[in-house]
């Protein structure tokens, strides 16, 4: 009975790390690049789009498609890079609980 006391200690102090993970992705923020930094895509850690930086040598108007898909590629790279940075922070906030393989915390 005391390992099930124990644990339901962990995961109320589980949900109370859980809180403050989610506002310090809302801060954290990560930047994707494409055609070698020529269009770059800044993201919250959160997914959510805060910035785009288009070189100016790229914005000729029989470019259109191309800066689209760089656009594409570097907000492809950014979101890669948040859900590496989720990861992190999950593991390390669930790095000594015993959870099942599989097991996802909502967030």
């Amino acid at each position: 009975m005391r390992d099930i006391m124990g644990m339901m200690k962990e995961m109320a102090g589980l949900k109370a790390k859980m809180e403050a993970m989610q506002a310090e992705l809302d801060e954290t923020l990560v930047e994707g690049q494409s055609g070698a930094g020529l269009v770059k895509v800044t993201l919250s850690a959160k997914g959510a789009l805060k910035a785009v930086s288009i070189d100016p040598e790229l914005l000729k108007p029989e470019d259109r498609e191309m800066v689209e898909d760089l656009l594409l590629a570097a907000h492809a790279d950014a979101r890669t890079k948040t859900e590496n940075v989720i990861a992190g922070k999950m593991q390390a906030l669930t790095g000594g609980l015993p959870l099942p393989p599989g097991f996802k915390l909502p967030f």
